[in-house]
C-alpha cells in the first residue's frame, strides 16, 4: 500500500497524486494507493492517515509532497515505515508561518483559515531524528522556488537521494520516478 500525502493547500485531484493513482492502475495495484483530502489540522490529517495505516494488512509506504513529507517522515519516525519524500518541508513551522491567515484550496477552491494554532501543532508532531535512514528515499530538484532543497539534503543526510539540477516545487521529473516509487514501496518487482 502506498498512503500518498499531499502537501498545503493540495489535494487528492494535485497532478502528482492523479498521475501515481494511474499509474498504479495500469499495474492493477489500484486498491494499493490512497490519497485523500488532508485537513488543515496537522493532528486532525495524522489521525485521518493513522487510521488508514490502521487498516492496512501490511506495513504501508508513505509518499509525501511537500508538507506531505513532513507528515509521512512523522508517520514513518513513529510507525517504522518506509517514505519517499519529494522536495518535503522539512522546516514546516517557520515556511508555513508566512501563510497565516485565509487560504484557498488550489483544487477545491475553498477558503480556510490557517493559524497559529496549526502551526503549533505541527511543532508537535516534528521527527526529532532520522532513526532509520535506509527506510527513505529523498526527492528533490534544486531549482524548487519555494523550498531551498539544501535543508532538506542536510536533514535526510545518509538517507538515498536524488537530487536532480533545475525543476521545481513541483518536481518536474516526477514521472521518471513512478516505476522506482512503487518498486521502493515492494508493490512492483
Amino acid at each position: 500500500m502506498i498512503i500518498y500525502l499531499h502537501g498545503f493547500r493540495s489535494g487528492p485531484e494535485s497532478w502528482k497524486a492523479r498521475s501515481l493513482r494511474t499509474h498504479m492502475a495500469e499495474h492493477r495495484l489500484a486498491d494499493a494507493f490512497w490519497c485523500a483530502q488532508l485537513p488543515v489540522s496537522a493532528n486532525a490529517a495524522m489521525a485521518l492517515a493513522e487510521a488508514q495505516i490502521a487498516r492496512c494488512d501490511s506495513p504501508p509506504t508513505v509518499v509525501g509532497s511537500s508538507l506531505g513529507g513532513y507528515y509521512a517522515t512523522h508517520l514513518a519516525e513513529k510507525h517504522g515505515l518506509k517514505a519517499v519524500l519529494i522536495n518535503p518541508a522539512v522546516l514546516a513551522p517557520l515556511s508555513l508561518s508566512a501563510y497565516i491567515g485565509t487560504q484557498t484550496h488550489m483544487y477545491t477552491g475553498e477558503p480556510f483559515d490557517f493559524t497559529a494554532a496549526h502551526i503549533d501543532e505541527l511543532r508537535t508532531i516534528e521527527a526529532p531524528a532520522i532513526t532509520h535512514p535506509d527506510r527513505y528515499w529523498l526527492l528533490v530538484e534544486t531549482g524548487d522556488e519555494v523550498l531551498d532543497y539544501r535543508h532538506a539534503v542536510a536533514r535526510y543526510a545518509g538517507c538515498r537521494q536524488t537530487v536532480l539540477e533545475g525543476g521545481d516545487h513541483s518536481f518536474t521529473k516526477w514521472d521518471d520516478y513512478l516505476d522506482p516509487i512503487i518498486r521502493f514501496a515492494g508493490l512492483l518487482p
